[in-house]
């Protein structure tokens, strides 16, 4: 099995690309990233060289994509579309690095394995629905209207809809998932999660959005790449998938259990945290019903207890601070310029 990832040296795909190595002996990944900030080299360390290609290029530039798809030519080989920027409050700063990324990198993605007749997955994310209201108990099915909120939602989405183009118009055989907010290991100090067990690590308080209510349902990063690789292995094409691992949980609770594992609570009134100015646009709620991925795949996720994987997760960070600290001061810098305390 041969594998083009993109996106291979960044959070979720690090993590797949160490999961294939593990599980698959045989397998070949070429990893394609074109190593912006989100991206690290040092997350594919110790990954045995003849087995993992890392080629620093841009999933846009179709001459790079072409090359390296046109070398897919066996039964099992494959194309895992991870590449995109991600982070919401950069899309609200800077759009355009999102369009380029998430839509005209889709688009060459597609065009390469069209040409080549390989087959792709494409990763996706829930927030292409918008967001449910707190007290509504319905969650996202691969049927549930898009409505995306913010420039990175809306160029996922209209990824998404290349994607479902492509099948019908072109017959390229390609999946597309749409997974739940993902944590662990590798994941980039901007992001919600590790940027608290960071802040406490470095003596920094930290911040929650506007009052926490904030619902995400979170998933593990190893089940959302086991789920992926199920889809690979079982998927249908032209089918849609939803990862989830039914963890909803407020921004608020996992804030304080952040600060509990790391023995970070305040005392008396005070949290222990800041309240902080809420970002435009914020989401209210994401619930993900993954039944039928269960169902058809047989895949279940593995991590379902939060408590346990926010502690393995603190405690990657805490053993792992030369993966991080070269750029946690710039990240608290340029929240900084934005965020005023409540």
């Amino acid at each position: 099995m041969r594998l083009v990832v993109t996106g291979g040296a960044g959070f979720i795909g690090a993590n797949f690309v160490h999961t294939v190595v593990r599980q698959h002996p045989d397998a070949h990944l070429t990893v394609l990233d074109s190593m912006t900030y989100a991206a690290n080299r040092a997350s594919l360390a110790g990954l045995p060289a003849d087995r993992v290609e890392v080629v620093e290029g841009d999933c846009a530039d179709p001459v790079v994509t072409d090359r390296l798809v046109a070398r897919l030519t066996g039964p099992q080989d494959a194309v895992v579309h991870f590449a995109a920027e991600s982070h919401n409050d950069n899309s609200l700063a800077t759009p355009w690095p999102f369009v380029h990324s998430n839509i005209v990198g889709t688009y060459a993605v597609l065009e390469a394995c069209r040409s080549h007749d390989v087959r792709l997955h494409h990763v996706s994310t829930d927030e292409v629905y918008g967001d449910l209201q707190l007290d509504d108990p319905a969650k996202f099915t691969p049927e549930t209207a898009y409505n995306p909120s913010s420039p990175y939602s809306a160029t996922k989405a209209g990824a998404d809809m290349l994607v479902r183009a492509w099948v019908r118009s072109f017959g390229v055989r390609a999946t597309l998932s749409n997974c739940s907010n993902n944590y662990g290991p590798y994941q980039h100090v901007e992001k919600f999660i590790p940027r608290q067990i960071t802040n406490i690590l470095t003596g920094v308080r930290p911040r929650l959005y506007g009052s926490g209510a904030n619902v995400r349902d979170w998933i593990h990063v190893d089940d959302h790449n086991s789920a992926v690789l199920a889809i690979l292995e079982r998927g249908e094409p032209g089918r849609t998938y939803l990862i989830g691992a039914d963890g909803e949980c407020s921004n608020l609770e996992v804030m304080r259990l952040i600060c509990e594992l790391m023995g970070a609570s305040g005392a008396g009134s005070d949290p222990g945290f800041d309240h902080v100015t809420d970002r435009p646009g914020h989401d209210l709620r994401y619930a993900i019903d993954a039944s039928a991925t269960r169902d058809e795949l047989g895949w279940q996720p593995q991590h379902t207890d939060l408590r346990e994987g926010l502690s393995a997760t603190i405690g990657w960070y805490r053993d792992n601070r030369d993966w991080w600290e070269p750029v946690k001061a710039q990240v608290e810098a340029k929240y900084a310029r934005t965020e005023k305390v409540l």
